[in-house]
């Protein structure tokens, strides 16, 4: 009975498919392009044929989740958006392969700034918009999309929240885990719109706004042109996309507690505090070693800040080659690979908040060498952290690197130069989507073989699960009665 509950409520995520999939099928409908209608059509059609008699056969009676339910249910339905979302890429006559397919949408739900597109621009808008639309999507997360809709059905949804959204502590803003969805969802949908008509004054037409708007504040990066952001040359457009990076790489749940006044909580808040101060430690290193590039101050803070604001929020847009740049810049970016944005936002990486914990505990680590009888706790917000969280901190780290050094592996494998598969698996199990080398600036993933792109797509929505809810499906643990 379980098993079958937990396909239907799949069935159901994927219904969220169908408001997804209309804005890009009525511009389609509107190119009068056949192939591209049906490859619209086709999925739209499976999603309500599986999602409708789901959600007729509920009854209105609690159902709740537990923990090895939850991981099962999210990393199931992540696998099954992918590959529904990649139906439109495939059957678009676009010479998309199925893996390139598959890797498409992977980015697009994992917000991963990647590509196998050399030439954007030839893509037809339908297919543009669903691209943005994916990212957008995925940002917030389609699970917790789905729980906001589970008082309709009886469902409990917090497993699923403590499965899907980033970071080591879940917190419920409201006593209902689907009233703090809704609120996130309103929180998210009003940024947008404040970018969407940011981006408008800016200069750019309602179309390249509206997919701009989805991809920034999805922390996802990808543009309309081939050129991205920079095809632009606006300095208030890239000013304005900067500022919303690094708002999307802030904890969500911040955001909250402003509009309830509570501002004390954004000065308090140890991870928004430490995210904030990388930002402009990181930013002043490399603006100054770009002086020398660019000879004036203001040009080389609006590019250096830039792509800080974008490699730290892990949103992967790329306003310049920053592979010209000299040593410092390069490296200064490089480290920020290793950090990634705060919990609860759209960002992908560690996470801020793993560090900072980190990073107090090393120096408890030393008070304890000099006073052996102390007791040393981490700190958080003022409030004295949970022992468990260290353990947990450490072993998510451990688990991450251990990801990448496998990625690394299989890709040197496969006949990639080692630093290549090194920033490869790096960019992609941080959902980043950009590095150096093969995956530099002006470059895509296009050239990796096929099997590389779906152990790519497999880690990036790993990633975006957090690597436990994926891997403690391997456990031999998970699956005794």
């Amino acid at each position: 009975m379980k098993c079958l509950m937990l396909f239907r409520i799949i069935a159901l995520a994927l219904g969220i498919a169908v408001p997804m999939m209309l804005p890009a099928f009525g511009m389609a409908l509107a190119t009068g392009e056949f192939l591209l209608i049906q490859a619209f059509a086709i999925p739209l059609i499976l999603t309500l044929g599986c999602a409708v008699p789901a959600f007729g056969s509920f009854k209105k009676t609690p159902f709740r989740f537990s923990p090895q339910e939850g991981f099962l249910l999210v990393f199931l339905t992540w696998i099954s958006i992918s590959l529904l979302g990649a139906l439109p890429y495939y059957l678009s006559g676009r010479g998309f392969s199925f893996v390139d397919a598959v890797f498409e949408s992977a980015c697009g739900f994992a917000t991963t700034g990647a590509t196998t597109l050399s030439e954007v621009e030839c893509l037809p808008k339908a297919l543009l918009l669903w691209r943005s639309t994916t990212h957008w999507f995925g940002g917030m997360g389609i699970i917790l999309l789905t729980v906001a809709l589970m008082p309709l059905l009886g469902v409990g949804g917090f497993q699923l929240i403590k499965a899907e959204a980033p970071g080591p502590e879940k917190e419920k803003i409201t006593p209902k885990i689907t009233a703090t969805a809704k609120i996130l969802w309103l929180v998210y949908c009003g940024l947008t719109l404040l970018l969407f008509l940011l981006y408008l004054l800016g200069g750019m037409d309602g179309f390249d706004a509206l997919c701009h708007a989805f991809t920034t504040l999805a922390s996802g990066g990808v543009s309309t042109k081939n050129k991205g952001i920079s095809f632009y040359d606006s300095p208030f457009i890239d000013l304005v996309s900067t500022v919303f990076m690094i708002l999307a790489g802030l904890n969500f749940n911040l955001y909250v507690r402003l509009l309830k006044g509570k501002f004390a909580d954004l000065w308090y808040n140890s991870e928004g505090r430490a995210y904030l101060l990388i930002f402009i430690i990181a930013s002043g290193l490399i603006t100054g070693s770009l002086l020398e590039v660019y000879g004036s101050v203001s040009t080389a803070a609006r590019y250096g800040i830039y792509q800080v604001a974008s490699i730290l929020s892990t949103t992967g847009s790329v306003v310049t080659d920053y592979e010209t740049w000299p040593s410092l810049a390069q490296g200064t970016l490089f480290v920020l690979m290793f950090i990634g944005g705060c919990s609860g936002s759209t960002a992908g990486g560690i996470k801020v908040i793993r560090h900072v914990v980190l990073w107090k505990q090393a120096g408890n680590e030393l008070r304890q060498l000099i006073y052996p009888q102390g007791i040393f706790t981490v700190q958080l917000n003022r409030k004295v952290g949970r022992k468990e969280v260290v353990y947990g901190v450490a072993g998510f780290v451990f688990l991450y690197l251990l990801v990448i050094a496998v990625t690394t592996l299989i890709t040197a494998a496969s006949g990639t130069d080692l630093f290549s598969a090194f920033s490869a698996a790096l960019s992609v199990t941080g959902n980043l989507g950009v590095g150096f080398a093969t995956i530099g600036p002006s470059r895509t993933y296009g050239a990796f073989p096929d099997h590389i792109k779906w152990l790519f797509s497999l880690v990036m929505i790993a990633g975006r699960l957090e690597l436990w809810t994926v891997f403690v499906l391997f456990s031999p643990e998970y699956w005794r009665p």
